[in-house]
């Protein structure tokens, strides 16, 4: 059978699964908040414009108003600034959004230190239990942050010597983006980087890298307890904003079952 119809006789059968692994946007979607004087971005707001009214009498929408890195979303090369030249967000290949995805569960690390960072020595026994990481893949590192999604604080983790969020140290982060032969890193936490980051040699580590090397990051994902370590195919499908540095992004995982 071509492969395509045989996809779709899977998905009919129930063999093949659909996992969003995709965060409602809603007010209530946590944001990252920077300290001042620097610019922050707008929670996830709807405006609406006509529900079966005078104003529209058969139709019901809205406008929105959001930042581009709000809820799951995707982060372009060009959001930072050692990927200036790359890509914005519209100018992702299309078929670097769909590929193999590697799962990586360091949740008990996490749960017993917020500020859990992953090394390469994790990601190295990873592959000796489950072959190397996908060429033109995604590396999704579960966290189980995503049980914060609901609250804010929760969420952000914060105290007065900043937030408090797992992520990645900076050695591997510049092994994942010079010598890993993925096309992007996901999490379930705010950002790409660790809470705690913004302190590290260099700052944020996971952008100034990845994108800086062309690659792609994506965030607040949730449900990858859903997925095996290997063998999940990620669909993933930002908003196309001409210019824009990322954009909220519907991320899906076909999982054969």
């Amino acid at each position: 059978m071509a492969a395509l119809p045989a996809l779709l006789a899977a998905l009919a059968a129930g063999d093949v699964e659909v996992v969003d692994l995709t965060a409602p946007l809603s007010a209530s979607t946590p944001v990252l908040r920077l300290p001042e004087p620097l610019a922050n971005t707008a929670t996830f707001q709807l405006h609406e414009l006509s529900r079966y009214d005078d104003r529209g009498p058969a139709w019901y929408w809205n406008d929105f108003t959001t930042g581009e890195h709000t809820g799951t979303h995707l982060d372009a090369p060009v959001h930072w600034v050692t990927g200036r030249d790359g890509e914005d967000v519209a100018q992702v290949p299309p078929a670097r959004l769909v590929g193999p995805a590697a799962v990586l569960d360091a949740s008990a690390q996490a749960a017993a230190d917020p500020d859990f960072l992953l090394e390469v020595d994790d990601v190295r026994a990873w592959e000796a239990a489950h072959g190397p990481l996908p060429q033109g893949g995604w590396l999704l590192l579960r966290t189980g942050w995503d049980a914060r999604a609901g609250d804010q604080a929760a969420f952000l983790n914060a105290d007065a010597t900043g937030p408090h969020t797992p992520g990645v140290s900076v050695d591997c982060a510049r092994w994942l983006a010079r010598e890993a032969p993925i096309t992007g890193f996901g999490v379930e936490t705010v950002g790409t980087d660790a809470g705690a980051a913004h302190g590290f040699d260099p700052p944020f580590p996971c952008h100034q890298e990845l994108l800086g090397a062309g690659r792609y990051g994506l965030t607040q994902m949730r449900n990858l307890d859903r997925l095996p370590p290997t063998g999940a195919v990620l669909v993933v499908a930002p908003l196309p904003i001409v210019g824009g540095s990322g954009g909220p992004a519907r991320v899906l995982a076909l999982v054969e079952r």
